[in-house]
């Protein structure tokens, strides 16, 4: 069931695109664009984080993470900033606890494909992914690309 639900990212099965951007990856991440977090993206991403959500690995409920904020709000966005800066995403933040949902009327069957994944994440990597798409999503929008393009035809992109 594993295997099915989460395939295994091989470097010999990349195409050559692939492995453009696999090499793009190891480039410093600093860029004149990387501003750090303010208390206020890091606040503004915590609140769009549901309180109802069950919680990852570390058992840390939404509620508990923004109370934590609101004691500790530079040290928390301190850490998204390290993020940031070291161009690391923390490999605990990563890891899912995969629960398999099998999918209604779909009881009785012995194919593994009548499961549906849910996987529940840690909410610290739910936010930095939330400061993240922020990022991105101004940079797209302010510098106009067309994402319908194929990457290589990007002006901008150089691979």
């Amino acid at each position: 069931m594993i295997d099915h639900f989460t395939p295994g990212d091989k470097e010999e099965d990349d195409t050559e695109l692939h492995k453009l951007i696999r090499a793009h990856t190891l480039e410093p991440p600093d860029t004149e664009n990387d501003k750090e977090f303010t208390i206020e993206e890091t606040k503004n991403a915590l609140a769009r984080i549901n309180n109802k959500k069950a919680p990852g690995e570390d058992g840390i409920t939404g509620e508990v993470y923004k109370s934590a904020f609101d004691i500790f709000p530079r040290y928390l966005t301190a850490i998204y900033n390290c993020c940031l800066r070291s161009g690391v995403f923390p490999r605990r933040w990563k890891k899912a606890q995969l629960i398999p949902i099998v999918k209604p009327g779909e009881d009785n069957s012995n194919n593994v494909s009548k499961f549906r994944p849910i996987s529940l994440l840690n909410i610290g990597g739910k936010v930095l992914e939330k400061l993240l798409i922020n990022r991105i999503n101004h940079h797209i929008f302010t510098n106009d690309v067309n994402l319908w393009r194929k990457p290589w035809q990007q002006e901008k992109l150089q691979y």
